[in-house]
């Protein structure tokens, strides 16, 4: 399966028992709209160097998971983060919490999913955890799941799906 097989709707209709539907409204700022992969975490709180390390450490074909905690006062990711994930082949990264740089992360073949954009960096002080699992948009975001995204919305399961 490949991204644009991702049909989040398609798979709401054949698994809907199996998958968590993420109730956040996050808007698309990647050049992927569609993405797929396991799910890596990162919990942090206006400061993303936890987000950096995990960008240049999980897998290819992952996507990183960011709880920033909803905080809508800097951004986590911007562009330099963004060619990061995207040299490393990532799937995407998902961002409870905000991005900069939108422009250049709208060229880059990745998905980039996040509550809002803000011009401010944030904090450099590594605190946070990784590979935790994480509660937020209705949805339990465990490591080594699967979460599929596009044009619809975000979904998670357990396992990978194909149609």
């Amino acid at each position: 399966m490949n991204e644009l097989d991702v049909k989040t709707a398609d798979l709401c209709d054949d698994f809907a028992n199996e998958l968590q539907v993420c109730g956040l409204d996050l808007k698309s700022y990647g050049g992927k709209k569609r993405f797929f992969g396991p799910i890596s975490t990162v919990k942090v709180f206006e400061d993303n160097v936890l987000v950096k390390k995990a960008l240049q450490t999980i897998p290819e074909g992952h996507v990183l998971v960011v709880d920033g905690g909803g905080s809508k006062r800097c951004a986590l990711l911007g562009d330099r983060l963004g060619e990061i994930a995207e040299e490393r082949k990532l799937a995407g990264v998902i961002i409870n919490g905000c991005v900069r740089d939108t422009a250049e992360l709208a060229q880059l073949n990745i998905g980039v999913l996040a509550l809002g954009s803000h011009p401010l960096k944030s904090i450099k002080r590594g605190e946070g955890q990784e590979g935790i699992a994480l509660q937020f948009g209705e949805v339990k975001w465990v490591p080594g799941h699967y979460v599929y995204a596009d044009e619809d919305g975000v979904v998670v399961g357990e396992k990978l799906l194909e149609k």
